[in-house]
């Protein structure tokens, strides 16, 4: 059996890592009913929509060339393909798992530069199973850019090794590639350029021996930037506009201190989703650099310029915009300091008698750098994959816990690391295969894991309805233009427009949508409730979808009752009907008093979706409908903790104008409830929607 298993030759087992990794992502992702990554994963649906659609990079039909389109072509065939979005969502997620697992193939031939096929078998396993690859189940660059960056790594390696023109060539053409799938590769731009100055130090050759096979590659990318900068000034145009969308980020000023402060965090955040081991190993192979073959100080000055880099731009654009430590831009570096480990072992694990320990030390001891209670939150969810499973310990042991267990964690495989007896070195880097097994469960389907995050987003946007209920709804060829009121949850929007062709354009009353783009404003006119453009027009669609609460003057076409998102046909102008006093901006948080108001009113019935807060009301709370004032015309419901009820409202007939004041009690300030919380307002109910009914 095992002399069979032997012959089986080494590209079969490739196949069948790339295979196996497919099929696992791709059942996986049938998990994830929605996108959660807001609003990045709207965008690149758009601009994926956009180009099967046979237009340019479009984002709400707004011109987006600013964004990579390699990612965007990837998808395209899915949206060109199938009609239904939920369709076309399903086989972006599938074609995910396909361009992510064929990441095994750069990692194995990487690691086939300094071991051999077994391990480098291992290396592409290893690589398939980083916790980022639940990304999978995601429409983000992710997915595309990890087996292009491993690619780029791939040829600066073999570059360092023998710079003959054919591999510097394939290196620019790999960047090139790299930049049109996220505009984050500029940074291989640099890593090219220092990592030959790191063979130098490698190497015991002087500074213009050791640079003299690179100078056509210095050449050329020196060149080309200069041109650039000319062409950039001709034009009168700022070297940040090469970002493209992203270009706020050379307009901005940065601290170094700041800078520095999250280049450490990433750094000790990328020390734990390594597992410590692989640092160690890396921080010993970087002290007996001098003495390692060609091919391994080639790798190894390819993995430390790119990290260097990677982590240095990652951290100032986490220091000024993302506030937080960004994994998820960082982490397609992990396969070098893998392929690095398994590299150590195969080299027969040397341990020098000091740097061993200390460079175990230093593993273990940058995980006191990461301030957990600062960045274990919901961000996490998107950036930080590596805080869910310490989330998930901190609901069992609290949060004052998680740094020293952490660091006891890390204190064990530093352990390892120097204590390990030789011969069974090989285990360290199972030990790693096993850490991201270990973890896969609280990152995947955990109470605070992605696959939670996904379910949680469509909750939060479409409840009552299947998620392409618009499409469903709506006649060919029609459009339903959008109204945000900030009442309601942002997912109402997007989760809506992700799901269905027939949603856009946006327009919003007080805010734009968070990340919005391509939104316009509307005010309502007092004087006769029509809504105007920022012009002073009235603002017109055949079709409205908007929050419950704001009626226009339609009729309703369907409606989301668990959430109140309503799609009208107005057929003209919008005039508002109703307005709503009492929640709070951006709410649906009641005082003690709410006032609801309908112009143009013809009896009917008014129905008012509520719920409350169990975290606040112990007790069910009583909520007063009165219409008009009169305290013989009212209606009462009690309104049970962590439940939703619905209180119906008969309105009388002959009136022009019908109002209905709410009432609640009892009300709860939080800050006075909930230990820690500040907020002073005073609450009642949740008031999820108003659907009125006029009298047939």
């Amino acid at each position: 059996m095992a002399s069979r298993v032997r012959r089986v030759p080494a590209w079969a087992w490739l196949v069948a890592v790339v295979v196996g990794s497919f099929a696992v992502r791709a059942w996986l992702a049938r998990g994830m009913l929605g996108p959660f990554i807001m609003v990045d994963e709207l965008i690149y649906s758009e601009l994926g929509r956009s180009l099967a659609d046979g237009r340019e990079l479009l984002v709400r039909d707004v011109s987006s060339p600013g964004y990579g389109i390699v990612y965007p072509a990837l998808i395209s065939p899915a949206y060109a393909v199938f009609e239904p979005l939920t369709d076309a969502y399903a086989a972006v997620k599938t074609l995910n798992a396909l361009v992510m697992s064929l990441a095994a193939i750069p990692a194995y031939l990487l690691a086939r530069r300094v071991v051999g096929p077994g391990l480098s078998l291992l290396a592409a396993v290893l690589a398939v199973s980083l916790p980022s690859l639940v990304y999978t189940g995601s429409v983000m660059t992710e997915n595309a850019f990890y087996p292009v960056f491993l690619v780029c790594a791939l040829f600066l390696t073999l570059v360092l090794e023998r710079p003959t023109p054919a591999r510097q060539v394939a290196l620019l053409i790999a960047i090139g590639v790299a930049a049109a799938t996220r505009v984050q590769a500029v940074v291989l731009v640099p890593a090219l350029l220092t990592a030959p100055l790191l063979l130098v130090l490698f190497r015991r050759e002087g500074l213009r021996v050791a640079l003299r096979p690179f100078r056509w590659l210095y050449g050329v990318v020196l060149g080309a930037g200069a041109l650039v900068l000319v062409a950039q000034l001709v034009r009168d145009r700022s070297l940040s506009d090469l970002l493209g969308a992203y270009s706020i980020v050379g307009d901005s000023d940065y601290e170094l201190g700041e800078v520095l402060r999250y280049c450490l965090y990433h750094a000790a955040e990328l020390d734990l989703y390594l597992g410590v081991v692989p640092v160690a190993a890396t921080i010993v192979l970087v002290g007996r650099a001098r003495s390692l073959d060609r091919p391994l100080q080639a790798l190894l000055a390819t993995a430390l310029s790119t990290t260097f880099w990677l982590l240095l731009v990652v951290s100032a654009f986490a220091s000024v915009f993302a506030q937080r430590i960004q994994e998820r831009n960082l982490f397609v570096v992990v396969p070098l300091f893998l392929v690095l480990l398994l590299a150590w072992v195969d080299r027969g694990a040397p341990r020098p008698r000091v740097l061993a320990p200390a460079a175990a030390a230093v593993a273990a001891a940058l995980i006191l750098l990461i301030p957990f209670e600062r960045f274990i939150d919901t961000s996490a969810l998107s950036d930080t994959l590596m805080l869910l499973p310490w989330w998930s310990v901190q609901d069992h042991v609290g949060l004052e816990w998680i740094a020293e267990l952490a660091f006891g964690l890390g204190l064990v495989l530093a352990a390892l690391f120097v204590l390990l007896p030789r011969r069974y070195a090989l285990a360290l880097p199972l030990v790693v295969l096993a850490y991201y097994a270990a973890v896969f469960h609280p990152i995947w389907a955990g109470e605070h894991g992605v696959k939670q995050a996904s379910a949680g987003a469509v909750f939060q946007g479409v409840r009552g309805v299947p998620r392409d209920w618009i499409d469903a709804a709506l006649p060919d060829d029609a459009r339903a233009a959008v109204l945000w009121t900030g009442r309601a949850d942002r997912f109402t929007i997007n989760q809506n427009e992700f799901f269905n062709r027939t949603v856009g354009p946006v327009f919003y009353l007080r805010q734009p949508t968070p990340g919005g783009v391509g939104e316009t404003k509307v005010r309502i006119d007092p004087r006769d409730g029509l809504f105007r453009l920022p012009g002073g027009e009235p603002f017109a669609a055949e079709y409205l979808l908007t929050d419950g609460s704001v009626t226009p003057d339609g009729e309703v076409v369907e409606r989301d009752d668990l959430l109140g998102t309503t799609l009208w046909q107005v057929g003209g102008n919008v005039v508002s009907t109703t307005s709503i006093r009492g929640l709070y901006p951006n709410d649906s948080w009641s005082g003690e008093t709410v006032t609801w108001k309908r112009r143009l009113c013809r009896g009917g019935e008014l129905v008012v979706s509520l719920s409350s807060d169990p975290s606040l009301f112990a007790k069910p709370q009583t909520v007063e409908a009165s219409i008009g004032g009169s305290p013989s015309r009212r209606a009462v419901v009690q309104l049970p903790p962590n439940t939703q009820r619905k209180l119906p409202v008969t309105l009388p007939l002959g009136q022009e104008t019908c109002v209905v004041t709410f009432r609640v009690s009892p009300t709860a300030v939080p800050a006075d409830v909930l230990p820690g919380s500040t907020d002073r307002r005073e609450l009642g109910a949740h008031f999820n929607a108003f659907a009125y009914e006029p009298k047939s």
